[in-house]
């Protein structure tokens, strides 16, 4: 398939600019592909379609404040430096604007305790640089940095985005954009589902900017998506492996858990534990390894998570209950409503 399969027309006003309410209060769209049909409700309705035997697969990322704000040194100038990832030794991978003013060499203050040295220049258009601090980094960062929402939320980040843009389940840190499909589980909702039988399995992948990186170019085989950090625990593989053993389904909550999952698999067509970077790619037609089943949102026209939601649930219905939720005024993205493809 190509790139301009996956154009429509999306009214600005429809993509979310704030959380509902109630996390759990968000709409639902239930795509079921053997009878070709869309059903209605609200999340939380979510319990009447996950079955005693099912696992539930979640991505316990944890969003940090990435966004810092400080001057280079001499010119006084103020720079935006956006935390990408880790590497090594005090370096980070950073976004920087306005970025024609920030050269190797030139050393950005954040404060009196932190400040960083740019040591080279990447490939896609950001800086290497080696942080300096008085005491623990991610201390300094959680104090001082701001909420990264995505470019297309067009306001600031506010208090509230500290809390309702993470998951309830957060755990591990290291993510700069969250894995939205789980912005709608409460721990009540949770509680319901393992009281009827519902397996709550961890992963990791450390969403990236990437996932808001459009996609540029036409043959979507050229497309190269950005490395992101993900973990399968032992204990998760293993539960996953004994759910599709026992007939039951593994339903991945969103596309970063969807993505894990179908990178660490065996010769077999099992799960297994894995760590390490990820580039993977899915988009129609691709044939799902592990996962059955997928909750997401709704996603922007071209976009990646558009792509790997059509080739779960297929082309023609995903765009069928697109059309319809643009209908009926359906909120998109992040802090959008919901879908579950069974």
């Amino acid at each position: 398939m190509k790139l301009s399969d996956f154009k429509y027309k999306l009214p600005e006003k429809l993509i979310a600019q704030y959380p509902a309410e109630k996390r759990d209060k968000s709409k639902l769209m239930v795509l079921n592909r053997d009878k070709q049909s869309i059903e209605q409700g609200i999340f939380s309705d979510i319990t009447d379609h996950l079955v005693e035997g099912d696992c539930l697969v979640i991505n316990e990322t944890k969003v940090f404040p990435a966004r810092l704000m400080g001057t280079k040194d001499k010119t006084e100038a103020q720079v935006e430096i956006f935390l990408l990832r880790e590497l090594e030794n005090g370096m980070w991978e950073v976004l920087v604007k306005p970025a024609r003013k920030v050269r190797v060499g030139n050393r950005l203050s954040v404060n009196n305790k932190l400040h960083c040295d740019v040591i080279d220049n990447t490939v896609s258009g950001g800086r290497v640089v080696r942080f300096n601090h008085e005491g623990d980094f991610f201390e300094i960062v959680d104090k001082i940095g701001q909420s990264p929402l995505p470019p297309y939320i067009g306001r600031e980040p506010e208090p509230l985005d500290k809390k309702r843009y993470q998951t309830v389940y957060s755990r591990v840190r290291g993510a700069v954009a969250a894995p939205t499909a789980g912005l709608h589980f409460t721990n009540e909702l949770l509680r319901k589902l393992e009281q009827r039988g519902v397996k709550i399995v961890p992963v990791v992948l450390h969403l990236g900017l990437g996932s808001f990186r459009p996609v540029v170019v036409e043959d979507l085989a050229r497309h190269k998506m950005d490395s992101e950090y993900y973990e399968i625990y032992p204990e998760s593989a293993e539960i996953v492996n004994q759910t599709r053993a026992a007939g039951g389904r593994v339903v991945a909550v969103g596309t970063s858990a969807a993505r894990a999952l179908e990178t660490a698999i065996t010769s077999e067509g099992r799960s297994k534990p894995a760590s390490g970077w990820t580039d993977k790619f899915i988009y129609p037609p691709y044939e799902f390894k592990i996962v059955d089943s997928l909750v997401t949102n709704f996603h922007l026209p071209s976009s990646t998570l558009l792509m790997l939601t059509c080739a779960m649930g297929g082309k023609d219905l995903v765009f069928k209950a697109y059309r319809k939720a643009t209908r009926e005024k359906y909120r998109f993205y992040s802090y959008g409503d919901a879908m579950l493809i069974v």
